[in-house]
């Protein structure tokens, strides 16, 4: 069984107001809910295995219901890590490694923002281990455009959930928001993880 982590509002979240982040929260627990009533259905309830087909299924949309609900958990999950914190800035390594894909940090910035404000889903900077380098994707879904062999390092949510309620259709300024308040320890963690 996945257990909701207990993410707490505090004052270094600037990026989102209470509110907000209350919304989302709840949000984020349906998608725990969810991959666990999934789970149970596939470990001991009636998947229906032996109906399974690549036109319409139960089974089948258990498999696909399990990847995007499994999904939004981890990235749910690594976006609210990754906000607030007091470090405005990447340490030595994140910011090497950046300059050395995307030629400086700014132009780094500059594509995660683009790449943020083309994204239906989610904006994440990403370590893609077949290239052996860093990568801004966007994904329009949970599951849809994820490089099957890559690690998050970065997780912006775009969908209109993570910023509606306090920014209404001004997805830009949440985006330059959620910029200055990234958790650049926890990015570090992970870069160096």
């Amino acid at each position: 069984m996945i257990e909701k982590v207990q993410f707490t509002y505090t004052n270094d979240i600037t990026v989102i107001n209470q509110a907000q982040f209350d919304a989302h929260m709840r949000l984020y627990e349906g998608y725990v809910t969810n991959i666990n009533k999934i789970d149970a259905i596939l470990e001991e309830g009636d998947a229906q295995r032996d109906q399974s087909n690549t036109t319409f299924s139960f089974y089948r949309e258990l498999k696909r219901g399990e990847t995007f609900a499994l999904d939004g958990v981890i990235l749910h999950e690594l976006y609210f890590e990754n906000i607030g914190g007091d470090t405005m800035e990447p340490d030595q390594t994140t910011s090497d490694m950046l300059s050395d894909d995307f030629g400086s940090f700014q132009k780094w910035q500059d594509d995660f923002v683009a790449t943020a404000k083309a994204s239906r889903g989610w904006a994440v900077l990403c370590y893609d281990q077949r290239s052996d380098r860093l990568r801004n994707i966007s994904l329009d879904a949970h599951d849809l455009g994820n490089i099957a062999y890559s690690a998050p390092i970065l997780v912006l949510d775009m969908y209109e959930h993570a910023y509606f309620l306090q920014y209404a259709d001004n997805k830009a300024a949440y985006i330059t928001n959620f910029m200055k308040n990234i958790n650049w320890t926890v990015i570090g963690g992970r870069v160096n993880y």
